[in-house]
């Protein structure tokens, strides 16, 4: 008997891992999301999939004998300070009548300063822990909504987290979750600068619709996702802390994908949730500890954004305690492919 059978034979637990009430769902919020709170799923912060599955006889094993894994993930959504103070600054000094004071302010303005230009940071933080991560890139064009970079001006950043066994990724725009045609012109977009193929995707603000973007990805060449997670909320959205290839209510069958869950991302604490750095440490350590019971794989997301003051310590913390955990901290591709090769869900 296969996942698919074990889980249909409990419709409650099929609902959730299939994620049923989003395919006609009419509460979502400004970007299109299904919140939370929408969700029938009462116990968000509990993997009851997983745990359904792990009841039926599933066990998932790791390099080295490791009791879980976890895949820390970036969303790069910008990589520059922002020009606004700066503009601002510009005309306060040709009002002033200094236009020496103006052009070196726009000068400045030309030159990309690059405070967010922190990868080898982030990088250097990970290797201690010998950890691997996923760095999922955007490739807008000018004028697009969410465009900040030209992904061209980071080829060398792209080859020198690839050549120390990180992974690249795109990081699709405001409209890529419902357009193929978008999908794959970025994600080769991305695949020329490195001169080969990438697997994985995440979703700006993890816009997303199910059943259809996945569908979108497969026919884009994608082999995964990681945008199935709440935006408001930590935890586990359709009850899985372990990787899954999703299955399509209406066509009856499984999706040539595997969906890698998001289980924790850092702006969800303040920014939604409204936690404290004490309670948001709690919960991450509850939800941590919650997945190693279950053998399973946290995923986490962390901007390059964060990477200062108390949340590069908060990130390094949880570096810390998945470390005496004996956790896999890896990549999303290194994930896709043990998966692939080693596990059967």
């Amino acid at each position: 008997m296969d996942m698919y059978e074990l889980l249909q034979k409990d419709p409650k637990v099929w609902d959730i891992f299939t994620l049923k009430e989003e395919y006609s769902s009419p509460l979502r919020d400004q970007y299109d999301r299904i919140p939370c709170h929408a969700s029938s799923n009462r116990n968000i912060f509990e993997p009851s999939v997983s745990k359904y599955l792990i009841d039926q006889g599933l066990h998932a094993e790791y390099p080295e004998d490791k009791p879980f894994a976890v895949c820390l993930t970036h969303d790069i959504d910008v990589v520059y300070t922002s020009l606004v103070p700066k503009v601002v600054s510009s005309v306060g000094h040709l009002k002033q009548g200094s236009i020496s004071e103006f052009m070196r302010s726009v000068a400045q303005m030309r030159s990309k300063k690059r405070p967010l230009w922190n990868f080898n940071d982030i990088l250097k933080l990970e290797e201690q822990y010998d950890a691997k991560s996923s760095f999922y890139f955007m490739a807008e064009n000018s004028g697009e909504r969410d465009y900040a970079y030209e992904i061209e001006d980071l080829e060398p950043v792209l080859g020198d987290i690839v050549d120390r066994g990180s992974e690249i990724g795109l990081h699709g725009g405001h409209t890529s979750y419902f357009h193929t045609e978008e999908l794959k012109s970025k994600k080769k977009r991305i695949e020329k600068l490195l001169n080969n193929n990438i697997s994985g995707y995440r979703n700006h603000y993890l816009r997303f619709n199910v059943p259809e973007t996945w569908e979108y990805l497969h026919a884009a060449g994608f082999l995964y996702d990681t945008t199935i997670g709440y935006a408001d909320c930590i935890g586990f959205r359709n009850g899985m802390c372990h990787p899954f290839k999703p299955f399509n209510l209406r066509s009856g069958k499984p999706l040539e994908i595997l969906e890698i869950p998001l289980i924790i991302m850092e702006d969800t604490f303040e920014r939604y949730m409204g936690l404290d750095t004490r309670r948001a440490w709690e919960m991450s350590k509850k939800l941590i500890d919650t997945v190693m019971q279950y053998n399973g794989v946290l995923t986490l997301l962390w901007h390059n954004y964060s990477f200062t003051g108390d949340k590069r310590k908060f990130y390094e913390k949880i570096l810390t305690y998945c470390a005496e955990k004996q956790a896999w901290m890896t990549s999303g591709e290194h994930i896709l492919s043990w998966w692939k090769h080693h596990v059967r869900i």
